[in-house]
């Protein structure tokens, strides 16, 4: 498996949610898993299937999490010399001249990505356009809807 890009907050998010799931939902299904076999025959049980499947569901996130995890190459772009250069992690402010409207993004990895918060994929045409671009550049980026250009009006590596 390839080396997983995340953020300090992306990987404590996926620990949190990793510890919840041991913590919390594994003993909370095994506990359901019990009270059903306690109703008797299983062959026609339906709270026993259905507590089995969530059970199958929490192992395989739990098992996909560690994985993830163990791959992970956390990157905190305060300690890249980026000299107001579009990094990993860094929060970019643009001015969208196609719309007249200013964005923000952060760049993380695939696993963090959540537009709705204005985090974007590295690996996203806009993340890929962005990369290595200096604060002050204009950056004409190829996405689905056409080409897209922005000026690049600050960069942020502060991960706070």
């Amino acid at each position: 498996m390839t080396r997983i890009l995340l953020t300090a907050n992306g990987a404590e998010k996926l620990r949190a949610e990793l510890k919840r799931l041991k913590s919390i939902e594994r003993p909370r299904v095994i506990a359901a898993i019990a009270e059903a076999r306690a109703h008797g025959d299983l062959s026609e049980n339906a709270e026993f299937d259905a507590a089995k499947d969530q059970q199958g569901f929490i192992e395989g996130r739990i098992s996909e999490l560690e994985n993830q995890l163990s791959h992970a190459e956390v990157i905190d772009p305060a300690r890249l010399n980026a000299a107001g250069r579009v990094v990993f992690g860094a929060r970019v402010d643009l001015y969208d001249l196609d719309d007249d409207a200013e964005v923000s993004y952060q760049i993380v990895g695939e696993l963090e990505a959540d537009l709705g918060n204005g985090q974007i994929s590295i690996s996203s045409p806009i993340g890929r356009g962005l990369i290595g671009k200096h604060q002050g550049d204009e950056v004409n980026v190829e996405t689905p809807g056409g080409t897209r250009t922005y000026k690049i009006v600050k960069v942020n590596c502060d991960p706070g």
